[in-house]
């Protein structure tokens, strides 16, 4: 445990912190993955000052967003495609229960988000105090679900009790990077099972995934505002 020794640090000043804790975790001649989200942002930018500084690494990113921000940091970077596996991935949450099961996509980016946390051999989750929850579903639940007859899959959630709504950007729906949507569930905590939702979400055709992310976090990294960053 480490102290920020601010006492009234902001969240913003959470995240700053807990990014910078973790680049305790990545040595010379790692292939690192990139997150995505402004807790993410905040590490990428530490980890363009280490490269800077004579750090050795590659990368791969889960947004075009931040590939953007590593390739003009010049962080190396190559092809996820090449890869079978990853040395690390690090990455925010949007929710995280004591079971460190995540719901995660609040920046859009869940499947490319699941798929590099899969193929890593470890995980490490940055967040502040304010990601920590007793139940997951407090926040939406994003699913990523094609164009294709999307009126027509929202319909087959709402049959089995899951209501939300389409993600816009500028009054237009939100696209991502796969080039689908996202569908935003409100969920009960006191009434959420993630692993049976999962289930019963993705059975749905036409669904890709959800935001959903069971046993794959590792080290979570979290700063508080009182000033200490606790790694868990």
């Amino acid at each position: 445990m480490e102290s920020c020794y601010d006492p009234l640090m902001s969240l913003e000043t959470c995240k700053k912190a807990a990014a910078e804790k973790a680049l305790s975790f990545i040595k010379d001649g790692m292939i690192v993955g990139l997150g995505t989200g402004s807790t993410t942002f905040y590490f990428i930018e530490k980890l363009i000052k280490l490269c800077n500084e004579g750090l050795k690494i590659q990368a791969v990113a889960s947004s075009e967003r931040s590939k953007d921000q590593a390739r003009k940091g010049e962080i190396p970077l190559i092809d996820i495609n090449s890869l079978k596996s990853l040395d690390i991935y690090v990455d925010g949450a949007d929710e995280i229960d004591p079971e460190k099961r995540m719901i995660k996509g609040g920046g859009g980016a869940l499947v490319r988000e699941k798929i590099a946390a899969t193929m890593s051999r470890e995980m490490v989750v940055i967040i502040d105090e304010s990601k920590l929850v007793s139940k997951l579903g407090k926040r939406p639940l994003p699913v990523e679900i094609i164009p294709f007859g999307s009126t027509a899959t929202i319909h087959q959630l709402e049959l089995l009790g899951y209501k939300g709504v389409l993600r816009l950007k500028e009054g237009s729906p939100y696209i991502t990077d796969n080039h689908n949507l996202i569908y935003d569930l409100h969920l009960d905590p006191e009434n959420t099972h993630p692993e049976r939702d999962h289930q019963q979400i993705i059975s749905i055709p036409g669904v890709v995934d959800t935001g959903f992310f069971f046993d794959l976090a590792g080290p979570v990294i979290i700063g508080f505002r009182d000033g200490k960053v606790v790694v868990q």
